[in-house]
């Protein structure tokens, strides 16, 4: 089984964080900017496609205000600090398209994030989050989803709403099963949901006609849906270290997947560490076509 979020995860380290700050030079680089009477404005960068601004791994517990009055910002990075709670002014940030929150602690975003109506990538992985908003599926553009690492056991049924989302990743969280809201995202062509607490995939994941993606790797699924085998468009497949002991007879419908896969980040089967029953771990070890092949007769016959 794979990596659980554990109780420590969600836990501040107070005394530790106090040293940290000690260390730190009196005055951040953007004080300065301020101390000295310029224009935070200054701070931003100016690319070919999006105008954005950076503070990672600043140590910050909270969000500078003059970072609210740039209305220009596109892309916002407050990655790796130690922020607990993000401001409702962060709606003010109206053209905002990436915002990467990753590595923080926060446990919950505001109902204002809704407010950004152009926002396409939305990273908020490694932190505390217990619950999502149900007004996060205001963010109609959105299109990347990261909330793998967190304390989440479900998602608000609104976020079926996100039409044009097409990578959720819901990784190391309390999944018991995927959230039924899921499977209305019919852009999706990623969907990682490895490492929860699933002991089962639901029928309707056939409904994720898009999915060229999927991996739920490291729960406790026991058996392969046959429905999982009309997502014809798969191209990686994932369901290494789980408790399934038979394959659907359909699964060479599944042809794009090319081969068994090994590595992690090829694409093709993954369907090692299971409890396969003979003969599949010898098949397996044959190749997809002889698997195929032999899944294929035994349907026929």
């Amino acid at each position: 089984m794979g990596a659980k979020p554990s109780s420590a995860h969600c836990r501040d380290k107070g005394p530790r964080r106090m040293v940290l700050l000690r260390g730190r030079q009196p005055f951040s680089p953007w004080d300065d900017s301020l101390l000295l009477g310029k224009d935070p404005r200054a701070l931003l960068k100016r690319g070919m496609r999006h105008v954005s601004f950076s503070l990672v791994t600043k140590g910050m517990t909270d969000i500078p205000d003059f970072l609210w009055g740039l209305s220009e910002v596109q892309k916002l990075n407050l990655s790796h600090n130690q922020l607990r709670a993000l401001p409702p002014d962060v709606g003010k940030l109206s053209r905002l398209v990436v915002l990467n929150l990753c590595g923080n602690r926060l446990r919950s975003l505001p109902q204002e994030i809704s407010l950004l109506k152009s926002l396409k990538v939305l990273f908020v992985n490694m932190n505390c989050l217990t619950e999502l908003p149900a007004e996060l599926s205001a963010c109609r553009s959105l299109e990347v989803l990261s909330l793998s690492h967190n304390c989440l056991s479900q998602l608000p049924a609104s976020l079926a709403d996100l039409s044009r989302l097409r990578k959720l990743n819901l990784s190391n969280n309390y999944f018991a099963h995927i959230p039924i809201c899921v499977f209305a995202l019919k852009e999706l062509d990623f969907l990682h949901v490895g490492s929860n607490r699933l002991e089962n995939i639901a029928e309707s994941i056939q409904c994720l006609v898009s999915l060229q993606i999927f991996i739920a790797e490291s729960n406790n699924i026991h058996s392969f849906p046959r429905s999982l085998c009309l997502l014809t468009g798969l191209e990686l497949l994932n369901l290494n270290n789980n408790d399934i002991q038979t394959l659907p007879d359909e699964l060479y419908l599944l042809w794009r997947l090319g081969r068994i896969a090994w590595n992690p980040m090829d694409k093709g089967l993954h369907i090692s560490h299971n409890p396969l029953s003979k003969p599949l771990p010898e098949l397996v070890e044959g190749g997809l076509e002889m698997l195929f092949s032999y899944l294929k007769d035994k349907k026929h016959n």
